[in-house]
């Protein structure tokens, strides 16, 4: 977007606010003078309070975007920041989690708790993935010798 359309933009959005104003509180006066005549109530001078809060409320917004358009653009160059960190991090190999990456897979099986893990499981899984994976076949074993007594 180019400047000199942000800038009427701008301008454009105030001169709505501006305008809302006035017009609220005009409309704000007339209900002061419906209040202050012999049938006016005091709905009318709830109405006189109402009415310039409705005039302020299109700058409010105006203010309330802005603002959370910059905390949006913060967020975005801070974690762009943090990603190019990262990326920059990781252009260094770190040379013992290299080594474990090429080291071959278990081909023996496992015990986590009282289950056996397959070779498969043993050497595709990290160790919270097997227990986890245990724990599930575990549970699904009593579940089974649930329903048998059933």
């Amino acid at each position: 977007m180019s400047l000199s359309r942000t800038v009427t933009n701008r301008l454009a959005i105030v001169g709505v606010s501006a305008l809302s104003l006035v017009i609220c509180c005009g409309l704000a006066w007339w209900q002061w003078e419906r209040f202050s005549s012999a049938g006016g109530s005091f709905q009318n001078l709830g109405y006189v309070l109402q009415w310039p809060l409705f005039g302020l409320f299109p700058a409010f917004m105006f203010w309330r975007i802005r603002k959370l358009n910059k905390q949006a653009k913060a967020a975005e160059q801070a974690e762009l920041a943090e990603r190019t960190e990262r990326d920059a991090e990781a252009e260094v190999p770190d040379m013992p989690q290299q080594r474990a990456e090429t080291r071959p897979p278990a081909t023996t099986a496992r015990t986590v708790g009282n289950v056996e893990i397959g070779e498969a499981d043993a050497g595709q899984l990290d160790p919270e993935d097997a227990e986890l994976a245990a724990y599930n076949r575990y549970l699904a074993e009593l579940n089974a010798r649930d329903q048998e007594v059933k």
